[in-house]
């Protein structure tokens, strides 16, 4: 059992009979009345955020989460699945748990699987930066540096990605997986 004293920022929690991640936390201690604290946590099965308030000293169960360095190795219908690196043990992973993050793995890629009780698959984990290949996208152009001006390209992945215009087809590039933008070619 963990008190809300021991709070600390990406650690997991069982409450409510879910499994959450603790994005951010507050202790507060008004002038009248007990002491609380206000939390935002992210609900790793369904990947909702919640706000909630917690009186101080309460006790939740800490909620231990496995994470295994896997290669993505290919896709099996409705799963797609990975294999162990260190066991060579592979498992399938539902497309609807990890619906999002297929927009930046590719075949070969090792992520971080998030296993609860090392029995449920929780999602994956992603760099915050990843190398995708442009697929399709206009012709570059030369020389026009002076403006931002950007175009649509395609990735490797699907994925649709606003593009500087001296980007061609075939290149490297780095892409945020926070919010899908360009951040350099690959170097």
């Amino acid at each position: 059992m963990l008190s809300t004293n021991e709070f600390k920022n990406n650690m997991t929690i069982e409450f409510d009979n879910n499994i959450y991640q603790i994005i951010e936390f507050l202790h507060v201690k008004p002038a009248r009345g007990g002491a609380f604290v206000r939390t935002k946590l992210r609900n790793l099965r369904t990947g909702s955020i919640i706000d909630h308030t917690f009186n101080a000293g309460v006790r939740v169960k800490r909620a231990h989460i496995t994470r295994n360095r896997m290669q993505y190795l290919y896709e099996n219908g409705p799963s797609h699945v990975f294999m162990n690196n260190e066991t060579y043990d592979q498992i399938e992973i539902n497309s609807d748990i990890i619906k999002n993050e297929l927009n930046y793995i590719y075949e070969g890629m090792n992520v971080e699987v998030l296993i609860y009780n090392n029995s449920e698959v929780l999602g994956i984990n992603l760099p915050d930066n990843v190398v995708l290949t442009v697929k399709e996208t206009e012709p570059g152009s030369r020389g026009d540096t002076k403006t931002n001006a950007l175009k649509d390209a395609i990735m490797e992945t699907g994925l649709l990605v606003k593009v500087p215009l001296f980007i061609n087809q075939g290149e490297k590039i780095v892409v945020s997986t926070h919010d899908n933008s360009y951040v350099s070619r690959e170097k």
